[in-house]
């Protein structure tokens, strides 16, 4: 048994110095350490050869644990080397503090490992071994040394970003970054972008401010590029583009159109997206396809069959920047936005009758009559929720100012109807902008406050299907939305409560909304919601609790809430998503705080942690290994503190004798 486990860790080894060594093309931030470190870990390789040929199959079990250890040292280097080959250019120069300390710390490993393999009882030649002595050499005398960085290259990021205008000091700035960052051409663009989208999607919708940064940088070096290059990749691509755009042609006259990447489809269609959006359960779909399905009375995600919280659609622009990408890379023309939402198509599918009918609507809205107001914000409110080109056609009409100063009416129907109204409006995009341009926020907020169940629901429903908008979270967020949603989460109905858990949501990926949450008191409401029969509002509750962890005040009051024995328990028990979600909470939780390492460990969480760090989600994974890693290490320091302290117990210490002397 012990001889066939030792042929089995020996070939992984093998196959993982392997994997490396297939591993190029590193980017400039880091290439000269990477390639150093690929080198030296391909000269193991006869080593490794060497035992898993030997005569004597059977290692020894101390022998066995070190290669146990080399093996996880070298999956590190590998997961290292490959982010090294593939992560974001920008990303490696902005934080090229942190990549190096990650790499000095899985060099220490490696050579931790390396150090502790007893090489005399090893069937290998001496010359392999002299070989590993070299390796293990250089790994000693590279640990905690600093290289020189290209401040230049950092210094130009950082001008760029904080440079508005568009100075020929900027375009000469813009120059260097391309040229260095080796982003020149559409298919480096494309790779950038994706890099950047993994980091987005790594973070479960939170991307921070690093990389929002980062992605204005992409952007600027992109419209230098195309700006610069206005037949970029002219040579390689556009020459094999067919008249119509439609794909490839080659010499011999025959044609390929590419394959569409599953994620650029939508999942109803499945046909190229033109307008992808996202729903309330996180699926892509194409607008107007989604839009029939709910216009259909349906009010379930048609991928995952899961009830929608929210008739809210977010426009995913990260993907569609990406199928823009992807066509330019493969020759083909992007496929162009529907244009439902301008005055062109609204003219021609809106008949004189409807519009006739509208502006009468619209006179009762205007009136004194508070009959007149009731019955049309309600017939409005139907309308609206009735399809696009409706809500296109009310808007344009100039109902939103109106419906906005109905919303301090103190009839408790009129206002009801008048933000039910608002909120089927601000489904389309180009109204979110109107509503908030009209001053609605102050009057949302106040329906959230002083309104009916009904309403208070309906404007949460409202705030969140504006904040999709960037600005737009500044806005609400300084406006006051914030606490009353945080009442809303606690004291309403279920369906209050997914309301305004997905405002809070959305509102809180902004950073500086954050602290205003916290501050509100949502951490115990949230705790409370974690414990609750039935557990309801448990999805919610956790995915809100780690975007707020990585917040410093977030982190002090979910820290202080007693919030670990709970978040093991959802790591060991919940659903894919909870699990990922508790372990991103006690990732921020135990960052520069041992303490609630201690706890979790305590109460049994490394047992979890392996099963998710093996079968959870891809972030799941990442934030089990981290935990696992923080843990290992903080107890391996503990038991090396330890060790010296008994050390110096046991030395001999000076008699009184000693030290008294002849008086």
């Amino acid at each position: 048994m012990e001889e066939e486990n030792g042929g089995v860790v020996v070939q992984s080894l093998i196959e993982t110095v392997n994997e490396i060594a297939s591993i190029s093309d590193y980017r400039c931030a880091v290439k000269k350490q990477y390639c150093n470190l690929a080198r030296r870990l391909k000269l193991l390789t006869p080593m490794l050869e060497e035992i898993r040929d030997s005569k004597d199959s059977i290692i020894p079990q101390q022998t066995l644990k070190a290669l146990v250890f080399l093996k996880q040292a070298l999956d590190s280097a590998k997961d290292l080397l490959k982010f090294g080959s593939e992560g974001s250019k920008i990303y490696m120069v902005l934080e090229r503090e942190q990549i190096m300390n990650k790499y000095h710390e899985v060099t220490a490993k490696l050579e931790q490992a390396l150090s502790g393999i007893s090489y005399e009882i090893l069937d290998i030649s001496d010359e392999v071994k002299e070989q590993v002595e070299l390796v293990l050499a250089q790994f000693r005398r590279a640990k905690g040394r600093a290289d020189a960085t290209d401040v230049e290259l950092y210094e130009d990021l950082l001008s760029l970003y904080n440079n508005t205008d568009d100075s020929a000091k900027d375009l000469a700035v813009l120059g260097r970054l391309s040229e260095k960052l080796q982003l020149m051409g559409i298919a480096d663009l494309t790779q950038e972008s994706l890099a950047l989208h993994e980091m987005v999607t790594a973070t479960g919708g939170d991307p921070g401010e690093n990389i929002e940064k980062m992605s204005i940088l992409l952007k600027k070096i992109k419209d230098f590029v195309q700006t610069e290059n206005p037949n970029l990749d002219a040579p390689a691509k556009e020459k094999n583009v067919l008249p119509s755009g439609s794909g490839q042609a080659f010499a011999d006259g025959s044609h390929k159109t590419p394959a569409i990447p599953d994620d650029f489809r939508c999942p109803i269609s499945l046909e190229l997206m033109k307008d992808p959006v996202i729903v309330s359960t996180g699926q892509t779909y194409e607008r107007s396809c989604i839009e029939k399905w709910l216009e259909s009375g349906h009010e379930t995600c048609p991928k995952t069959l899961q009830k929608l919280t929210s008739a809210a659609l977010t426009p995913n622009y990260v993907l569609r920047s990406l199928i823009a990408q992807w066509c330019e890379a493969n020759g083909i023309e992007p496929p162009k936005r529907p244009t439902s939402y301008g005055s062109n198509k609204t003219a021609s599918t809106y008949s004189p009758a409807e519009l006739t009918k509208t502006e009468i609507l619209l006179h009762k809205l205007a009136s004194g009559s508070l009959e007149d107001q009731r019955s049309a914000a309600g017939e409005i409110r139907l309308l609206a929720k009735r399809n696009a080109d409706n809500r296109v056609a009310i808007a344009e009409a100039g109902a939103i100012p109106l419906l906005v100063d109905l919303l301090s009416t103190p009839d408790s129907r009129t206002q009801e109807h008048a933000i039910t109204a608002l909120l089927n409006l601000s489904i389309c995009e180009d109204n979110k902008g109107s509503i908030v341009l009209a001053g609605a926020v102050p009057g949302i907020v106040h329906v959230l406050k002083k309104g009916s169940m009904e309403a208070r629901e309906n404007a949460a429903a409202t705030l969140f299907s504006l904040s999709v908008v960037d600005e737009n979270k500044v806005t609400i967020g300084s406006l006051g939305a914030i606490p009353p949603l945080v009442t809303l989460l606690s004291e309403g109905t279920q369906r209050g409560k997914k309301d305004a858990a997905t405002a809070l949501f959305n509102l809180c990926i902004y950073q500086g909304n954050k602290g205003k949450a916290v501050r509100a008191g949502v951490v115990p409401t949230l705790m409370c919601l974690l414990t609750e029969t039935g557990g309801g509002m448990v999805d919610e509750a956790l995915a809100i609790l780690a975007i707020l962890a990585s917040h410093p005040e977030g982190k002090a009051i979910i820290g202080a809430a007693e919030a670990v024995p709970v978040l093991v328990e959802f790591i060991r028990n919940g659903s894919p998503r909870n699990r990922e979600n508790a372990a991103a909470v006690l990732v921020h939780l135990s960052s520069g705080d041992q303490k609630h390492l201690v706890e979790a460990e305590e109460h049994g969480v490394m047992g979890p942690l392996v099963d998710l760090a093996q079968n959870g989600t891809d972030r799941g994974k990442r934030k089990a290994q981290q935990l696992m890693e923080r843990i290992s290490r903080f107890f391996e320091q503990q038991k090396h503190t330890q060790a010296q302290a008994e050390a110096h117990i046991q030395q001999p210490q000076p008699s009184a004798m000693a030290n008294s002397g002849d008086s």
